[in-house]
């Protein structure tokens, strides 16, 4: 028997989506995209159900989240997604010097599993150029079973991933391209070239911002945490900078991993 004060979990969680991001995140970024020798470049977000409690500055938008719960009264307004997303960037980046991608945003806002393109030359980088969706319940539920996240811990008090910036042209590339590949292989339900895309995107955050994985704030050897994983799995990498979560690819149980879901049409 609960008490009068208790409330139903799903209250406690609410009904705004989280947001994960896949390959070729930092590609939303313009001092990223402006680089970029072959744009546009591609990132992958995958909107997904509000059933677990996110752990904060964690790589999932969870600071996004809460803006939009303030600014919305807890519920995604009914209105044109484009609309919602430019409202929301303005209002978390008001006033910041280092703005949070957009990506975050749509991610929250557009249902389904997303490909973002990003063209310097659209926008000066700040919104995509264009959004290729897929609202495949059988993709979204081939793509719940094969993702698996391992909670690590939340990036440090202090932390920021910019302090070295290594933004080679073709290593841009790399990282778009990375985005592109992981979105083409969900689609395909591939396996095996879901995770290849997500290490070669581990592989582009190492090179053009090495502070996302390895920085003296940082206690957890991610790296090696990281490599373990990719050499038993067919592929894994961070949620965001610093840590977060480790998302595995697998066809089978990872151990000490939840497995997510995907919200393909909103509610």
């Amino acid at each position: 028997m609960t008490g009068g004060g208790d409330l139903p979990v799903a209250a406690l969680l609410g009904s705004i989506p989280n947001r994960l991001q896949l390959a070729g995140g930092w590609i939303d970024q313009p001092f990223v995209s402006a680089l970029n020798p072959e744009p546009p470049g591609a990132m992958v977000v995958v909107q997904i159900e509000p059933d677990f409690p996110p752990m904060d500055r964690a790589g999932i938008a969870s600071g996004t989240r809460a803006i939009a719960a303030r600014l919305w009264n807890g519920h995604l307004p009914r209105r044109p997604h484009a609309e919602l997303v430019r409202e929301l960037y303005a209002a978390e980046n008001e006033g910041k010097a280092e703005p949070s991608g957009s990506q975050d945003m749509i991610g929250l806002i557009y249902p389904g599993i997303n490909r973002l393109d990003y063209d310097f030359r659209t926008e000066g980088g700040v919104f995509p150029s264009h959004i290729e969706s897929c609202h495949s319940p059988v993709v979204a539920r081939w793509l719940e079973k094969v993702l698996h996240l391992i909670p690590i811990g939340p990036r440090p008090e202090g932390y920021s991933p910019l302090g070295i910036k290594n933004l080679q042209p073709e290593w841009v590339a790399r990282l778009g391209q990375a985005g592109r590949d992981c979105y083409d292989a969900i689609v395909r339900m591939d396996l095996q070239a879901l995770g290849a895309s997500l290490n070669r995107n581990m592989a582009c955050w190492e090179t053009l911002l090495p502070h996302v994985v390895r920085h003296p704030l940082i206690r957890t050897d991610l790296m090696a945490l990281l490599g373990a994983y990719q050499q038993q799995y067919a592929g894994a990498m961070f949620s965001g900078c610093g840590g977060g979560y480790l998302i595995v690819v697998s066809e089978t149980r990872v151990p000490g991993a939840f497995n997510i879901t995907v919200r393909v049409e909103p509610k």
